[in-house]
């Protein structure tokens, strides 16, 4: 094997180590390679950083904060990618436990991104010997780093001319690496592709082999651009091969309770998913109906929240694409079966036309945002758009929200083809969106700024004069630079703050409070929400810090769980999480820690954002568009349900008013409605009124230490 990898890669550098077996969970060793110098070191990880950050995202945070300035900027040499799994990360007993954190500064917001991914590295990167991967400096030529957890060394290589779009390069690496077809399964590669070398909203690629179809596939580490970041560094790829996964690799204190947890729920999978949200046969795509029903699908860049011919890409559709009774699972022991994919599908545009390819999804986020939020209803544009963005390195959940803003632009003549050089997009026009993604990954044209992201669109045509700033402000769905995931916002004050409030952005990864503000009216007041929005982020964040998928969680419930005390947190599943995480780390451990955990490094990452200029009051300003109708045509849309709020909520009789009188007072309700959710969510925070954690608080929950004290005083009220 060292021969024929040889034979192909030239080795820029070598470095032997001593593999450290996993105990309860952890390594307590990191690896630090630098592209740059082609350094390679291994890192003791210190006892105050296990205790108070955990693992995952914990990890990412606190090594990124030690090794950057205040101003470091995402193209620095001394920024770093970190991904790190967690204590429950890579165990086989339990569903959705292979996820891994990837943390960076984004060259979208300029502040900490974050995001997770599934798929094989994480763990094997446990397995190999280190409990996180830390990558600086920037390379003068293309290189692919190897992790050999087999014979324990690190190589650099230098990369070689070869098409390295993910959905060749990945199934290409693994070839290369593995002796055989059966040592597939054991190799994990992260990747991207060309467009991340083209644009700042570039994603990483997690692989994974499907033994069933005997290829290798593919999860996504989507939002802030880490993949832009990754190219950057001319990384063109990670890739970690070990001895082979079996039942106790992570040296857990109790096995057994672990395998009990793991069989009471693959007993609910296979009782209760077709009854509830038919994983197996569709994945999250279960959703696309239920968001149209409820008025919560994203149409027209979240203009309207559904649509009549949204049957056309409802669940139904998706099912007839996906192939069914297969293992559709992106870690072993993974029964909830939900990374669908389409098989042998026909490329119809592009490098690849004529191909027939595996195309992992679309799950619902890719559906909704490629698909009726651009108005286009086609099942076959969205699998061609969910391939090429996987392939080419582009997130989907952004691209579809910036594909929107740009056909709304043009919808408002605040783009035209005189502005544009001669190119044009508007709704429901998927041949032109299908142009535009080719154009941006080969960094083409209007291509260019397509790739730039939201905001920094939208800055661009401020300042040439295109179009009002305050509605550019209003329609342009991003906050923090982070453009919006896919759920439409208007109705629901909590995910208002479930998006506005996040620390990196608004990805609905922290808090999904639609159904129970909306639909279910379980947090009725100001309290209720602010309790909700301070729950369930400390909650999510949790998953992030100790390696887990969120889907298990909620996604199948409990059969009696309705009937529980607080049905909307499934006490029977937290439970589980709590037995888990103390038999794998013998750590004293009930929920109350679990959120306590979760607090010390949320608010780490809300320090870490001020340390960098942001993390205040105004930085969490939404735009009016997740808040309420910006134009005519969105009020008239809902006219009688916005009457009627006019009149219950407000005191305000619309009767004989001009829509756009009606809209004015609509709109000063909303946004204030939102100031008094951000004053009620920081107090129960432990923030102040400019959202900045107090210095009690800090104390209070474990997170003084004297950097994090020293951003904050400046911050602090008098």
């Amino acid at each position: 094997m060292e021969n024929k990898i040889k034979n192909r890669y030239n080795v820029l550098a070598e470095w032997r180590y001593t593999w450290t077996s996993l105990q309860k969970g952890y390594t307590d060793k990191i690896l630090y390679i630098n592209a740059g110098s082609r350094e390679i070191r291994e890192k003791d990880v210190p006892p105050l950083m296990k205790e108070k950050f955990i693992g995952g995202k914990g990890y990412g945070l606190r090594l990124l904060w030690d090794a950057t300035r205040p101003d470091t900027k995402w193209d620095d040499p001394e920024n770093e990618i970190i991904i790190s799994s967690g204590p429950i990360g890579g165990i086989t007993q339990y569903s959705g436990t292979g996820k891994s954190l990837v943390v960076s500064i984004s060259p979208t917001t300029n502040s900490v991104m974050d995001s997770n991914v599934g798929g094989y590295f994480g763990p094997f990167l446990k397995f190999a010997g280190f409990d996180a991967l830390e990558l600086q400096g920037k390379s003068d030529k293309d290189i692919i780093i190897y992790i050999d957890g087999i014979n324990h060394k690190v190589l650099i290589l230098e990369a070689i001319p070869e098409d390295y779009n993910s959905h060749v390069f990945a199934e290409t690496l693994s070839e290369v690496f593995a002796d055989d077809e059966s040592e597939k399964k054991n190799i994990g590669v992260i990747s991207t592709g060309v467009a991340a070398d083209n644009t700042l909203i570039g994603m990483l690629n997690f692989s994974f082999y499907d033994p069933r179809r005997k290829k290798v596939r593919l999860k996504q580490a989507g939002r802030g651009g880490i993949g832009t970041v990754f190219r950057n560094k001319k990384i063109r790829a990670v890739v970690t091969k070990i001895p082979g996964v079996k039942g106790n690799l992570n040296n857990v204190v109790d096995l057994e309770a672990i395998t009990e947890r793991g069989r009471r729920f693959n007993k609910e999978m296979k009782e209760l998913d077709d009854k509830q949200s038919r994983m197996k046969q569709v994945g999250t795509a279960h959703l696309m109906e239920i968001m149209n029903d409820h008025d919560l699908l994203p149409v027209m860049n979240f203009q309207y929240g559904s649509h009549p011919e949204a049957y056309k890409i409802d669940s139904g559709v998706w099912k007839s694409k996906f192939t069914q009774n297969i293992p559709d699972g992106c870690w072993y022991g993974c029964n909830m079966s939900c990374c669908k994919g389409v098989d042998e599908f026909e490329i119809k545009t592009g490098p690849y036309k004529g191909h027939k390819v595996l195309v992992d999804g679309p799950e619902y986020e890719n559906a909704a945002g490629i698909g009726s939020n651009a108005a286009i209803f086609d099942p076959g544009y969205i699998i061609e758009v969910n391939f090429y963005c996987d392939t080419y390195g582009i997130c989907t959940i952004t691209w579809g929200t910036v594909v929107a803003f740009i056909m709304e632009c043009f919808q408002r003549g605040i783009l035209t083809r005189e502005r544009t050089g001669g190119f044009e997009l508007h709704f429901g026009d998927a041949a032109g969106a299908l142009e535009l993604l080719h154009m941006t990954a080969r960094g083409e044209g209007f291509g260019r700024i397509a790739g730039m992201g939201v905001r920094r669109m939208k800055e661009m045509f401020i300042e040439k004069g295109w179009g009002d700033p305050e509605f550019l402000f209003d329609i342009a769905m991003e906050n923090k630079g982070l453009e919006y995931s896919q759920y439409m916002s208007k109705e629901s004050l909590a995910q208002q703050g479930g998006y506005a409030m996040t620390n990196k952005g608004p990805q609905h990864d922290e808090a999904w409070l639609i159904f129970m503000d909306m639909v279910n009216n379980q947090i009725p007041t100001f309290e209720d929400k602010a309790e909700a929005l301070h729950y369930f982020p400390m909650f999510r964040t949790w998953f992030g810090l100790v390696g887990l998928c969120k889907l298990p969680w909620n996604d199948v419930e409990p059969e009696n769980n309705a009937q529980t005390d607080e049905p909307h947190k499934v006490p029977e599943h937290v439970d589980n999480y709590v037995t888990i995480y103390k038999a794998v780390t013998g750590r004293p451990f009930d929920k109350h820690r679990l959120v306590e955990d979760s607090e010390r490094v949320y608010n780490f990452q809300r320090v870490f954002n001020l340390r960098r200029g942001y993390g205040t009051r105004k930085y969490d300003r939404q735009p009016y568009r997740a808040a309420g109708p910006v134009t005519i045509e969105e009020y008239e849309s809902r006219a009688e349900r916005y009457d009627s709020q006019l009149k219950e909520l407000v005191g305000f009789d619309p009767e004989g008013k001009t829509t756009g009188e009606k809209m004015k007072v609509l709109r000063k309700y909303r946004e204030e409605q939102y100031e008094r959710l951000l004053d009620a969510v920081y107090e129960r925070r432990g923030w102040n009124k400019n959202g900045v954690p107090k210095i009690e608080f800090l104390k209070k929950i474990g997170m003084d230490l004297p950097e994090v004290i020293e951003v904050v005083k400046g911050y602090q009220e008098p």
